[in-house]
């Protein structure tokens, strides 16, 4: 037997996601149409008038530090401003901020809790002009009976934070209580708190930076940087400065100690021909020696026998006489 199909209108008036038994029963193709029909933006009522930068300016805040956070830590948490959410048969309402943990960050017109198949975790509401029963009474008993773990308000006209968590029946919300002047989330795992009329995330000790201070941070870090920089490119060209000095300094010893080793070389050349010189005249010397000696014999030699030759006649002439 074939399957009637699963019809559900949609007030625009009123637009509300089908109850979750109908949802259930729904093809892919009818839950598609339900969400292709489920609007995502509204016209301005004078009941809900815009607020200003006074209230546009401090959700997009949150939204910009929590957003850049947890993309650092790698965390996937989906973050949106004024995003109609549709519990099943509920009626639609739009947080100033939601946040939804371990699903995919992506785009979205809207977030259908029965397509979704996961509620929000936190609701955060930004309290200006507006009604002041809505966030601090009617949103206080409706989150929580949808089961939204945790609800935030920050009045910033009066400057006062106020925080909720489900109580452990699920069914209530109890005050979360400030802890030295801050609220802690254990859904995002960050404390929140206020400076002046702003609201600030902390991560221990840590302010959790939006992309506007991160990026003059950086451009401050930049800044040193770039001051370290010129500083050392400065030290760097003084040490050149200095070495090519002393590299200049040691070419000129080294050129002198080369000046001075051939000074030392040249007069080591010069005592060497003055030593063969000396050398050589001791050589004639001995040689002169010797031949004087030679000399002297031979005139010793000549003595003698004249001595003998005169002897010899003095002899023959006492024999004649």
């Amino acid at each position: 037997m074939q399957r009637a199909p699963t019809y559900w209108v949609i007030d625009p008036d009123d637009p509300r996601a089908p109850p979750q038994e109908l949802w259930d029963r729904m093809t892919p193709e009818e839950r598609q149409r339900v969400l292709d029909t489920l609007p995502s933006e509204f016209e301005v009522s004078e009941a809900s008038p815009p607020e200003g930068d006074f209230h546009f300016n401090p959700k997009m805040a949150a939204r910009d530090a929590l957003g850049g956070f947890f993309e650092r830590i790698g965390r996937r948490v989906y973050l949106a401003c004024e995003l109609p959410v549709y519990y099943p048969a509920e009626r639609m309402f739009a947080p100033d901020l939601i946040a939804v943990l371990d699903v995919e960050v992506k785009e979205r017109a809207h977030w259908s809790v029965s397509a979704e198949g996961k509620g929000v975790d936190l609701a955060l509401e930004i309290l200006w002009s507006g009604r002041t029963k809505k966030d601090l009474e009617d949103n206080v008993t409706r989150h929580a009976s949808l089961g939204i773990s945790e609800y935030f308000v920050f009045d910033r006209r009066r400057r006062r934070l106020r925080g909720y968590r489900l109580a452990q029946d699920g069914a209530r919300y109890l005050p979360i209580v400030p802890q030295e002047g801050r609220l802690t989330s254990a859904v995002l795992d960050l404390d929140l708190a206020l400076e002046e009329d702003r609201l600030r995330f902390f991560h221990g000790q840590t302010a959790v930076l939006e992309t506007r201070e991160l990026l003059a941070r950086l451009g401050t870090m930049m800044g040193d940087l770039e001051a370290r920089i010129e500083r050392t490119e400065l030290r760097l060209n003084e040490e050149r400065q200095r070495a090519d000095e002393e590299r200049r300094r040691v070419d000129e010893a080294e050129r002198r100690a080369d000046e001075e080793r051939r000074r030392v070389d040249e007069a080591e050349r010069r005592a060497d021909e003055e030593r063969r010189r000396v050398d050589e005249a001791e050589r004639r010397a001995d040689e002169e020696r010797r031949r004087l000696d030679r000399e002297r014999q031979r005139a010793d030699e000549a003595e003698r026998r004249l001595a003998e030759a005169l002897a010899e006649l003095a002899r023959l002439k006492r024999e004649r006489g």
